[in-house]
Order: structure tokens, then sequence, then C-alpha cells
């Protein structure tokens, strides 16, 4: 394999690189270098800079208005994106119920939903897990009951992210309960100004309002929301999971966290010594930077194939263990690399407008208090989109043959 970019890709970046230089607003890319809280109107205001570009769904073929890149492209473009301070582009639309529209959608659920999600006309939300049904996900007990042209759906989801902004989420419903678990489960598109939808604040370790309760109460849902088939909704649901894995991966972000680590630790204390001149700690960081390439090489490998027609498999959970426990690695060097600076927390910093006060202002750095906010924030990543302990499992089953 070779490891070096043409020279089509290194003119590729260049044209990336200098549509982000002057089209990113420099107040959000000033948050998510500073880790200070994004507002809906962030992510919103730069999906739609990247849709009036044609930008607006990287991963996308042609046939339903993407760019049609390959890997290596959204690769260049996922890193030059995190480098210089981009939001996220929320993948719960763009690359995890939108896929399964692509795939398993009928031709008028493609030609309705796609375009509203690629121009962030629609914010997505996610209702998979439920409480005792996480991990165990075939266990889910949220009903949906055929009643003429509609679904009646009742029960409750949980750890939905961001559904407090969402327009439409979407769902893993039972429609049966004969035969194995897996066999009676559906999956509904629903929208969210239903009456009967109550969405209920959880409130994190880090102190932000991040996920949610969402409750379903006689929600009538329209039989044309339903993807494929009844009581086919597991294999939409594992088709999609492989995608939410994939994506979880977080190269370029964790490239940008690599760098903001070791600008904080090149920083020289009060005796002018800094704490990469300590060779276990520059140890740590170069054993982190070695997997997260090797993670680089692995993620590139698992899209090429995808852009080849070919769903994420097994190989998925690869990239969801490795890149969540980087991710972790590095949030854990970067509260040693603060040191002292890392015990309190003040979750006001989280805010874009927020000043120290003048009585620690000279001893409290501002990125601190983002940074150790960060930290408790990602101790969800070996949990979120199936536990690593259930991906060590399906890569023993799946790959192993174990």
């Amino acid at each position: 394999m070779d490891l070096d970019y043409t020279p089509e890709e290194q003119q590729f970046r260049a044209e990336v690189r200098d549509f982000i230089h002057s089209h990113l607003p420099k107040e959000i890319s000033a948050k998510v270098h500073g880790g200070k809280r994004l507002a809906k109107e962030d992510f919103v205001r730069w999906q739609k800079i990247l849709h009036h570009k044609g930008w607006g769904a990287p991963s996308w073929p042609r046939q339903f208005g993407g760019p049609g890149w390959n890997a290596v492209q959204q690769h260049i473009f996922d890193e030059e994106c995190s480098d210089a301070g981009a939001p996220m582009q929320l993948p719960f639309g763009l690359k995890m119920v939108a896929p399964v529209i692509m795939t398993f959608g009928n031709k008028g659920q493609q030609d309705y939903f796609l375009p509203r999600i690629m121009d962030a006309t629609d914010w997505w939300c996610q209702g998979y897990s439920e409480p005792g049904s996480g991990s165990d996900l075939a266990s889910l007990k949220t009903r949906a009951e055929r009643q003429g042209d509609h679904y009646v759906v009742n029960g409750q989801k949980t750890w939905n992210t961001l559904g407090q902004h969402a327009d439409w989420i979407f769902c893993l419903v039972r429609t049966s309960t004969e035969g194995r678990q897996q066999e009676g489960i559906s999956f509904l598109l629903i929208d969210m100004k239903t009456p009967g939808i109550t969405v209920r604040p959880i409130i994190m370790l880090d102190g932000e309002h991040e996920i949610n309760e969402v409750w379903f109460e006689d929600v009538k849902v329209p039989v044309e929301n339903l993807i494929g088939q009844e009581n086919k909704g597991w294999t939409y649901a594992k088709f999609l999971l492989g995608h939410e894995r994939t994506g979880i991966a977080g190269v370029g972000r964790s490239k940008r966290e690599l760098k903001k680590l070791k600008e904080i630790a090149h920083r020289q204390t009060a005796g002018g010594h800094s704490l990469m001149s300590d060779q276990r700690f520059r140890d740590r960081v170069a054993q982190v930077e070695l997997e997260l390439m090797a993670l680089e090489i692995t993620n590139l490998r698992v899209i090429s194939s995808e852009h080849e027609k070919k769903a994420p498999g097994p190989e998925a959970s690869i990239l969801k263990i490795k890149g969540s426990e980087i991710q972790q690695m590095l949030t854990e060097l970067q509260m040693q690399a603060l040191g002292h600076y890392g015990l309190p927390y003040l979750h006001e910093s989280l805010d874009a407008t927020w000043e120290p006060d003048p009585m620690i202002g000279d001893y409290y750095p501002d990125y601190a208090g983002p940074l150790t906010g960060h930290y408790f924030n990602y101790r969800k990543t070996t949990i979120y989109g199936g536990s690593n302990e259930i991906q060590k499992n399906i890569i023993c089953q799946m790959i192993l043959g174990l």
C-alpha cells in the first residue's frame, strides 16, 4: 500500500483547506479550538455553508446528491475540517439514517428525506437504547401497533443524543412478539412534533444537557414512515450500526486533540521545564500517536470497502474499540499535562463569553476548564454505539470464528 498522497490528492487537500479557511466562521472555529459549548445554530450554519458548496454530504454517492468522493478524499476532508476547528457534521442524519434510507427506503422516502438532511432542514436523533435494553438491544419493548394507516407507538427511549433539538427520530420498535426477539422489530421514522412525544433531559457528568429520555404515549406514525418491511428492522439496525461505529473512529478529531496535547505539554513550568522533557510522558504520547496512525490506515481500508458498495462489516467494531480508546487516552494525557490546573472544573468555562475572575485569572488558564469537562464527557466513548465489550464479542464471533 502506497501511503503517500498523489499530486491530485494534494491538490484536493489544498482546495479543501482554502475553502475552509475562507468560509468557516471564525467565531465557530474559536469555540471548537477552545473546547467551548456549541449551539444548534453553529452546527446548522456550517452544514448550510458546506451544502451550498456541494460538500454537505461527503460520504454520499452522486446519485443522492453527494460529491461522490473516494475514501481518501473523504479522509482528507475530515482531517482538514477537524484541524481548522470546524464543527462535526452531525452523524445521525448524514451517516446513520441516510444510508438506511438510501439502501432500504423507497423512492418517496429518498426524495423527501435526503435533501432535507443534506441542507440541515431536518435535525435527526436516534431512538435505539431503552432502560434495560442497551447492549441487549434486541430485548427492546417500545411497542408499535398497526391501526389502519397508522402505527400507534408507546414506550421509552434513553441515552438519546441532542434530541432536544431534533425534528425527526429514527426508532426501533416492536411490532411482533412471535419468534426470536430480532424478528419482531421494525424501523420507523417519527416526526418529533407529533403529539404524545416528551423529551426529558439527562444531565451528564460535565454538567451539560447532551442526552435525553424520550417518551412515546399513543404517538400516531403514518405507515408510510416504515422503512422497508415490517419486522425486518433488525437487519436495517445492524446496517446502521456499522456506519455509526465507523464514524466513532474520529481520526481527524483525535489528530486535533493530539496537537493540543503537545501544545500544553510543551509549555514551560516556573522552573523552565516542560512535561515533554519527561521521557515516560513522551513515551505515552508516542504510543498514542502510533496507535492513531494505525487506526487511520485501518479506517481508510474500511471506508474504501464502503465506497465499493460493501456495507461496513464486523471490522467496524475494530474502529469503534480503538477509536474510543484513543480518544480516552488523549483526554487522560491532557489532564496529566494540565497538572493541578485540571483539578477544579468550572462549568461556566464552557461558555464562549466566559472570562476568569480576576482573582483566579492569573492562576487558572482559560483552556483548563473545557479540557476537564472534555475528560468527563469522554468517559462515555467506550459505551455508546455498542460497548467495547460487545464489540470484542462481535470480533470473536464474526472475524475469528470463536
